[in-house]
């Protein structure tokens, strides 16, 4: 149930005191992050790559809670997601890569990005990607004089999909976390056009796709917006980890919709979470 979930030493001798213990080396910057090291090699795995709606360090994403809906003896899940990621950086950067070569027969990849994908290409931060889901690319010059070939949003969710379908791995293509903005007692379901890229790439590639916006934007009208705003303390994105809990479980009723075969390594908490059942419109 949502509201389970929200909630020696001796004396030195020495006359002077000793100094502070001196702080943890900084990981190398091309140290192995901590998911991988968690795969157990002989069980399937359940890759998470996003932004920081999936992850983002203590306020926690979705995919951080995640796995408690899993029986982890039979499956891993590997929260890969990246905080202030687009889909052009999280490929730039080798954190696609990094999946694909733990990526295995059998796996699955929930893919999710759009958050970060809007702005001009050639323009600080630098993430943003050509719009639309051709193959029209844009050359960007980097501040560090390197030339960025930069594509369209749907060919990079096109090259995660067909790299997941060459290592005989299973992708799903998701929409993006709902924003904690309301008109009118309706809360936000358009971020730009990622949603319906995401869902033409899907199609088009006749793989899943899931439309989380409209799951979690139809559990936050039913909550009302006085009970969802706690669940946002920071910003309109990024919730709280009740909220990531929340939007966890909202994932796995999607999956129960779509009668993926994920729903077979559940946990009973998985296993307690309700098919998500579209709203009628009033």
């Amino acid at each position: 149930m949502l509201a389970a979930l929200l909630l020696g030493g001796g004396i030195g001798l020495a006359q002077t005191p000793a100094p502070p213990p001196a702080p943890a080396p900084a990981p190398a910057a091309n140290a192995e992050p901590s998911w991988i090291a968690a795969i157990k090699p002989d069980l399937p795995t359940l890759f998470v790559a996003g932004d920081s709606t999936a992850k983002n360090g203590d306020r926690l994403g979705w995919g951080d809670p995640f796995s408690d809906y899993f029986d982890l003896t039979r499956i891993n899940v590997a929260n890969a997601a990246r905080a202030g990621r687009s889909a052009r950086t999280f490929f730039n950067e080798g954190l696609w890569q990094r999946i694909v070569d733990h990526m295995k027969p059998g796996d699955y990849v929930l893919i999710q990005f759009g958050h970060n994908d809007g702005g001009a290409p050639d323009k600080r931060p630098f993430r943003g990607d050509v719009p639309g889901i051709g193959e029209e690319t844009q050359s960007v010059t980097m501040p560090n004089g390197t030339t960025d070939v930069v594509h369209s949003f749907g060919w990079y969710i096109r090259k995660f999909i067909n790299d997941t379908k060459a290592k005989g791995a299973h992708p799903i293509v998701m929409s993006c976390t709902v924003r904690n903005i309301w008109t009118d007692g309706k809360i936000e379901r358009h971020m730009g056009n990622f949603r319906e890229w995401s869902k033409q790439v899907a199609d088009a590639e006749n793989v899943p796709y899931m439309d989380f916006t409209e799951i979690a934007a139809d559990r936050f009208e039913q909550m009302g917006q006085e009970q969802v705003k706690p669940l946002f303390p920071i910003d309109h994105t990024h919730t709280s980890p009740v909220g990531a809990d929340l939007n966890a479980s909202l994932v796995v009723s999607g999956l129960k919709a779509m009668k993926s075969p994920l729903t077979n390594y559940l946990s009973a908490k998985g296993e307690a979470v309700a098919a998500y059942t579209p709203h009628a419109a009033e």
